[in-house]
């Protein structure tokens, strides 16, 4: 089995191509730092046009390091959904394009599906059901995945991501786009006691997340503390609040097989370390997917739609491109979570 995956639903535009024996064959992929930074932040329309003009190459391009043509694929896998509704666009009408062309099947993949199953591509010993912190720029979750399209919400942020914090921190702080490695780096320099911030929920009953506040008094705070001390704090706050909601969510997946983490954010060092020492405090396999895996990137939509394929999941070529669409759409409503739920 081949499959072909298409990722365009922020600021990376990328193509791989993926077995179902876990072989990455191919993969490309075209960032859009550069035309963001004087921004501080993601442009949709520009994300939009970038996307245009490079997918094609990109598929081209993959198809070329191969060794393969399109009529080699099995299954054309395309994210519909979550993200910026024009650069996912973009993906989801060119797979579809490419899919009848070709006379393929069509895979609509949920981005947030990506990243959860992504780990089982660089980790063939991950069984279902595990422990999931999904944490990435608009999304910061616990769930406990039970099988391809079987996901249960066991919390989520009421407010604001981490990733999305951390990238208004490096922008308050002057430290550059894109946020997260900034200030990963800027910590690694600074005091994390230095700045007193707090931590949103710690302790609290209620499950869920929230990093408003915290994003907040980091801006009260600019100009008193040096950048790198700020970080520091900022980022040890994060770590504080995901560990303490993680180890809540451990009590209520007792049957789990590992404790994952996947998104963005799972490529900062010291979360994926503070987890790693919270799964062996509780008897679990931690399981963290390359850095690489961790952002944003076709290989893990294509592994995706391998494990859907496999499933005997696929969809017509009049599937629509959705900015929202949650994993686990059975969820209770949150206080203040909105569309974030």
């Amino acid at each position: 089995m081949i499959i072909l995956g298409l990722e365009s639903s922020c600021d990376e535009t990328a193509a791989a191509l993926v077995t179902g024996d876990r072989q990455v064959l191919a993969h490309r992929l075209a960032g859009q730092e550069a035309a963001h930074r004087p921004y501080g932040g993601v442009v949709p329309e520009i994300a939009a046009r970038a996307h245009v003009e490079a997918l094609e190459p990109l598929v081209a391009a993959a198809l070329d390091d191969a060794g393969l043509t399109l009529a080699d694929v099995d299954a054309v896998a395309a994210t519909a959904g979550p993200g910026l509704i024009g650069g996912v666009m973009v993906g989801l009408v060119t797979g579809k394009a490419l899919a009848h062309a070709a006379g393929k099947p069509l895979i609509a993949v949920n981005h947030l599906e990506g990243h959860a199953l992504s780990p089982r591509l660089s980790d063939p010993d991950l069984d279902f059901p595990y422990l999931l912190l999904l944490v990435s720029g608009g999304h910061c979750q616990l769930l406990l995945v039970e099988g391809v399209d079987r996901y249960r919400r066991l919390a989520t942020t009421i407010d604001d991501a981490a990733g999305e914090a951390f990238d208004k921190t490096a922008k308050l702080l002057g430290l550059g786009f894109p946020g997260g490695p900034a200030v990963e780096q800027a910590a690694l320099r600074g005091d994390p006691a230095a700045v007193p911030l707090p931590r949103p929920l710690l302790r609290s009953p209620e499950p869920h997340f929230s990093f408003a506040g915290l994003k907040a008094a980091v801006a009260r705070v600019v100009g008193d503390y040096s950048a790198d001390d700020i970080a520091a704090s900022f980022q040890a706050a994060v770590v504080d609040c995901l560990l303490d909601r993680t180890s809540r969510a451990i009590a209520r997946a007792p049957g789990a097989t590992a404790l994952v983490v996947a998104g963005g954010v799972a490529a900062n060092g010291a979360v994926r370390c503070a987890l790693s020492a919270l799964a062996a405090a509780n008897g679990l396999r931690f399981v963290a997917p390359p850095l690489w895996l961790c952002t944003d990137n076709a290989a893990m939509i294509a592994w995706a739609g391998a494990e859907r394929f496999a499933a005997g999941l696929t969809d017509p070529l009049d599937v629509a491109a959705r900015p929202r669409w949650p994993l686990d759409p059975t969820a209770e409503a949150v206080r203040g979570a909105g569309v974030k739920a």
